[in-house]
């Protein structure tokens, strides 16, 4: 084989990961949007005993991944990425996703995790999108606009957010004490699947795929806001 094909084949192998190794860094759990500090609901879901143990936290996280807000947001993710520098269309997704928040929390959950990333964008990362958010912003929609504004790929973006998503779902079960390490890994893996799925979905989707099926994770959301005793803010 000659050098120029190996070094040739090199490039290529190099080429994509490099691309999107700022998806890495900013759905890192060290980017500081303050994900741990957020359960979507989970918290109230232990503590109900509806989430109880390995494969409880599997199927919840499974459902929304491919049935509730985690699809949501990454349809709403992909439709900011293709609005591009288009304010008047990204602004109608942001609005549409702080809209769809089922409770007060989620809605906080989202402003603020959104804040977080512009804030960090700008200083670290800026682009000409970040010029189109001035106060509250929802994340999948900030995280979405950022991606195009830095040419990165759409499909990998929504797979790098979905896995970003039930990670912290695992790390927040892991302190809350139903699972522990090893079987967070084992539920990972096992919802990698779901997630390239979901992720393939939503490259492909429209606004009129947005729908949500997983009651239980909503009305867990609201239940939270009076919970007694808690250790997250949603």
């Amino acid at each position: 084989m000659g050098t120029d094909m190996i070094m040739g084949m090199g490039t290529n192998m190099t080429e994509t990961p490099l691309a999107i190794l700022p998806l890495s860094v900013w759905l890192s759990p060290a980017f500081p949007v303050g994900a741990f500090a957020y359960s979507h609901g989970l918290e109230w879901a232990v503590e109900s005993g509806a989430v109880h143990s390995a494969d409880t936290l599997r199927d919840w996280a499974h459902d929304l991944l491919a049935h509730g807000s985690a699809r949501n947001d990454a349809v709403l993710l992909a439709e900011a990425w293709r609005a591009g520098r288009d304010p008047e269309r990204l602004q109608e997704v942001h609005e549409l996703a702080l809209a769809l928040a089922p409770s007060r929390e989620r809605l906080l959950e989202t402003k603020q995790q959104g804040a977080a990333f512009v804030t960090a964008i700008r200083a670290a990362w800026p682009c000409d999108t970040l010029a189109l958010f001035d106060g509250d912003v929802a994340y999948p929609v900030a995280l979405g606009a950022t991606a195009a504004g830095h040419n990165l790929p759409l499909l990998a973006t929504i797979e790098h957010f979905l896995l970003a998503f039930a990670a912290n779902l695992i790390s927040a079960a892991v302190r809350l004490g139903p699972i522990g390490q090893t079987d967070g890994q084992r539920i990972t893996a096992a919802l990698l699947p779901v997630i390239r799925e979901t992720a393939h979905f939503a490259h492909h989707s429209t606004l009129d795929d947005l729908g949500s099926a997983t009651i239980a994770s909503d009305l867990a959301s609201m239940q939270h806001e009076t919970q007694y005793s808690r250790l997250f803010r949603s």
